[in-house]
């Protein structure tokens, strides 16, 4: 695919009516500052509420977003579908929360950062800074890497914060054969990109932790766990080395 502009920024939206609004005004915001040119791909999976007809509405006002609606519900299904349909020279995906704030999306394309294949948001490299973290968050996230670290991903120290860039070429490599839909997503990711020898950079970051987030990660680790040994399972068969 031809690209058609230098930054594809991905935001999956299930459910987001409520925080849809906060969401475009800091695009809006961030996009007003930068010179290059930016795309967003919204991209609405499985909703209950009204999030795709909103979306649908703010896409009418602001040339840079497109809306896509899937019926299947999964991040990683809708993170999957917008890398594969963007245009972008680099190809990042976001939480609508924005729990890292916008302008730390600088941090991870150039001028800032050069020569990488993937570049993914670090809660525990040195720099990041971490607020309202509460301590059963903390507990389960330490549990499901030890978990992580032992089976899939060695050597990264936190493949679950939601905040990946990729260039163009590692996306659609990438993406072309990744298959998880759930939270685990993150891992197969990472998982592919080691299994071609891409180079994963890590950035520090902030995040600011949102009380009302969705994200029941102690709830979600066993479904994740099983989802790694599948990862494990795709890899010995070779299912990510059918790259199109």
């Amino acid at each position: 695919m031809e690209n058609s502009c230098f930054l594809s920024l991905i935001i999956p939206a299930y459910n987001e009516e409520k925080r849809l609004p906060a969401c475009i005004e800091k695009l809006q915001s961030f996009i007003n500052t930068r010179k290059e040119s930016i795309e967003v791909l919204l991209v609405e999976n499985g909703s209950t509420d009204s999030t795709y007809q909103m979306a649908s509405e703010y896409q009418k006002q602001f040339p840079w977003l497109t809306v896509l609606h899937e019926d299947k519900a999964g991040k990683g299904n809708a993170i999957r579908r917008g890398m594969l349909e963007a245009h972008g020279e680099y190809r990042m995906f976001a939480d609508i929360d924005f729990a890292m704030p916008v302008e730390e999306v600088s941090k991870f394309i150039p001028p800032q950062l050069e020569e990488f294949d993937v570049a993914i948001a670090s809660r525990t490299a040195k720099g990041s800074i971490q607020q309202n973290k509460a301590a059963i968050r903390s507990l389960s996230s330490k549990v499901f890497n030890l978990f992580v670290q032992l089976l899939a991903v060695k050597g990264i120290q936190d493949t679950q914060c939601g905040f990946k860039c990729f260039t163009a070429a590692a996306a659609e490599k990438i993406f072309s054969v990744q298959t998880i839909d759930g939270w685990a997503f993150d891992v197969e990711v990472l998982y592919i990109a080691k299994r071609f020898h891409m180079k994963i950079v890590e950035v520090p970051v902030t995040i600011f932790y949102d009380e009302n987030s969705k994200v029941k990660l102690w709830s979600a680790v066993p479904k994740m766990m099983l989802d790694i040994l599948k990862i494990r399972k795709n890899g010995r068969n070779g299912l990510y080395d059918s790259v199109p």
